[in-house]
């Protein structure tokens, strides 16, 4: 639809520059302190997670489209909705925040290599719908240009920064509600004729990545409070990537629909993850404590 690839754009600015203003150098240098926790978050990240993914797409049976879609969703970094939900449940949120930081930098490499080698398997014959230089370029642009600019806020005018946090988390809900709509109404069709496999594997999807986001870490002992940061933010991505790249970029809104449904879904499963992860860390190790006692608490805002 013309609004919402109109809305998509300025979404994805505003909920980048958003998360820009809550980020310093600090939270991309802060991955020295705790590199085993990082590694193992971005091996099941990146590789993993998509892995797996791939193997329950495959043997799916979704059209091509939708299923480029759901590897497109899986391929994009974490959304700062997992940084609220691990404040809330005593997860690592400075581990959080370093992971989304740079997540959002490794994922401009990323994202083109799982779609591409999505678009090759699940629709050789597509035409140039793959992101090739020019528009991973496009895509390098809108997520990273706003994010420098909020950095650079952030630096030299914190308390405008500050200040700016609750009417850019407001604003960009607003607006990607309004686009995830639009997106649901332009393409009814699709999703009527495909909503149970699309639920059933946004559900099977989502807790697989909760699940390998929290027990992988614990089998290579990377304590409780990690393991929680480490499951919300590989479980919870960030939709509003997935819904532009799709819808404009690619210029493909069906391949933008799996992400209208997974974004809801994961939310509510997040939450859900959150609470179960935090009853087993209680029983088994005590209540955790939010985040390590030398690491002052990082601002945490919301976005899709």
């Amino acid at each position: 639809m013309p609004l919402a690839s109109t809305l998509l754009p300025v979404a994805l600015a505003i909920v980048m520059f958003g998360l820009g203003l809550t980020l310093t150098l600090a939270d991309f240098t802060r991955v020295v302190r705790f590199p085993k926790a990082v590694f193992v978050a971005l091996a099941c990240q990146i590789i993993v997670l998509p892995l797996l993914t791939f193997g329950i797409v495959a043997l799916s049976g979704l059209p091509p489209l939708l299923a480029i879609g759901m590897m497109l969703i899986v391929s994009a970094p974490g959304g700062a909705i997992a940084n609220v939900l691990s404040h809330i449940f005593g997860g690592d949120v400075a581990l959080n925040i370093s992971l989304t930081a740079v997540n959002s930098v490794t994922a401009i490499f990323t994202i083109p290599l799982i779609v591409n080698l999505s678009i090759a398997y699940f629709d050789p014959s597509g035409g140039q719908i793959g992101l090739q230089f020019q528009k991973t370029l496009e895509v390098t642009v809108m997520v990273l240009g706003p994010v420098v600019l909020g950095m650079l806020i952030r630096r030299f005018a914190t308390r405008f920064a500050l200040a700016m946090d609750k009417p850019v988390r407001i604003v960009s809900m607003i607006i990607l509600a309004a686009v995830i709509t639009l997106t649901v109404i332009g393409n009814l069709a699709v999703l009527a004729a495909n909503l149970g496999p699309l639920l059933l594997l946004a559900l099977l999807i989502c807790v697989m990545s909760l699940l390998v986001g929290f027990f992988v870490p614990r089998l290579f002992r990377v304590s409780p409070a990690q393991s929680l940061a480490s499951s919300l933010e590989i479980g919870l991505h960030n939709a509003t990537i997935a819904l532009v790249i799709g819808q404009v970029v690619l210029a493909n809104p069906v391949i933008a629909v799996p992400a209208a449904v997974y974004g809801p879904v994961s939310i509510v499963l997040g939450l859900v993850a959150a609470i179960v992860f935090r009853s087993v860390i209680r029983r088994t190790a005590g209540d955790p404590a939010p985040q390590a006692a030398s690491e002052p608490e990082p601002d945490v805002t919301v976005e899709a």
